[in-house]
């Protein structure tokens, strides 16, 4: 069931308005009506940095649908606070709420780097591509200070294993020699999430990432150094991001971008709560419009759980959506080229020793 929260403030500067209850926790204190509560505190939110002491870092993925064997997450949460994210609902795992403790309660895996580097020794691990990441951003604000993900980049190096990245933070410049590094053995491909032109809409569906302008400028200057780059213009949400697809497409070819990809968004479990808050605080003019629009891509519900139909939608509107991407895509030379990581580079160091052969 989906509540429509009944208090109307909007908090700049984040994604979800409010904590819904994680449906994992018997007993705990939500904020459900704000005027029914006399000193409910209502401070800003600092961001709390959780560590972690992780048993494993690489995941396999088994979804025939994503686009990735492995993935890897340094981090669990993601201050960047978008509104749509799916990765929300698995905070609820770490005993915290998809709302806004998946934004501002980061779980930091201090132990990554050291994960990896065992994860490689093992004998019984065959060269894939690993995805960095394939849930929160690796290179959200704490990377700045922690430098896991340019740990783990080094010694995707080191053991010559092929990385992809995809991520919407500038921060990824910082690792430039490294990417140039994988890049001449061709090690890596890195996409930037890049959802629309429209710098007022970021603002509100993704509150703390880096500007559409900066986003590009990541793709034209990753590509002018040699570093395979694409985009995905995703999730494209109806009638709110989907009629910039044209602008974004072209905006991320000329800057210089090979491919693009795109999802259609579905908001599964406790994401289907904040966002229809979100949606009805942001755009109350089009906010019907917007969520019968969603139901309308997902057999009229806004969750979606089916393989192969769940990221690209049905009905009208997805095949519309999908017809014109397909034609921007080629009008603007996007997806002409395939990719293929080098697997066969691999080499496999015990204790800083390279192993003989």
């Amino acid at each position: 069931m989906i509540v429509q929260h009944s208090h109307n403030e909007f908090t700049k500067g984040r994604g979800a308005q409010f904590n819904p209850k994680n449906r994992f926790l018997k007993g705990e204190y939500v904020q459900e009506h704000s005027e029914g509560i006399d000193d409910w505190e209502q401070e800003e939110r600092k961001t709390e940095y959780i560590l972690d002491e992780s048993k494993t870092i690489v995941n396999e993925v088994k979804s025939p649908d994503v686009g990735m064997s492995f993935s890897l997450n340094p981090y669990q949460g993601c201050e960047h606070g978008c509104i749509y994210c799916y990765a929300r609902n698995t905070h609820e795992y770490w005993g915290y709420s998809a709302g806004l403790d998946f934004e501002s309660r980061i779980v930091v895996k201090h132990n990554a780097p050291k994960l990896l580097r065992k994860f490689f020794e093992n004998r019984n691990w065959q060269p894939a591509p690993v995805s960095l990441s394939g849930n929160t951003d690796c290179y959200q604000p704490i990377e700045r200070k922690m430098k896991l993900t340019r740990q783990l980049l080094e010694i995707c190096l080191e053991f010559r294993n092929p990385v992809g990245i995809i991520t919407k933070n500038a921060l990824v410049l910082r690792d430039l020699d490294l990417l140039q590094e994988l890049a001449i053995r061709n090690l890596v491909c890195v996409y930037v999430s890049v959802t629309s032109v429209d710098e007022k809409l970021r603002s509100l569906l993704e509150p703390r990432t880096a500007t559409y302008k900066g986003r590009l400028n990541v793709v034209q200057t990753l590509s002018r150094k040699g570093i395979p780059t694409g985009i995905m213009n995703a999730p494209l949400i109806p009638g709110l991001n989907d009629m910039h697809m044209h602008d974004t497409l072209k905006a991320a070819s000329e800057a210089g971008a090979l491919w693009a990809g795109y999802t259609i968004v579905r908001l599964n479990g406790a994401i289907g709560d904040i966002f229809k808050d979100w949606l009805y605080k942001t755009f109350p003019d089009r906010a019907d419009k917007v969520w019968g629009q969603i139901e309308a891509c997902h057999g009229g519900q806004v969750n979606d759980s089916r393989f192969s139909t769940r990221m690209r939608g049905e009905g009208k509107f997805a095949e519309m959506i999908r017809q014109q991407f397909k034609l921007y895509c080629r009008k603007f030379h996007l997806n002409e080229t395939f990719f293929e990581y080098d697997l066969t580079a691999f080499r496999r160091i015990k204790g800083n020793q390279l192993e003989l052969f």
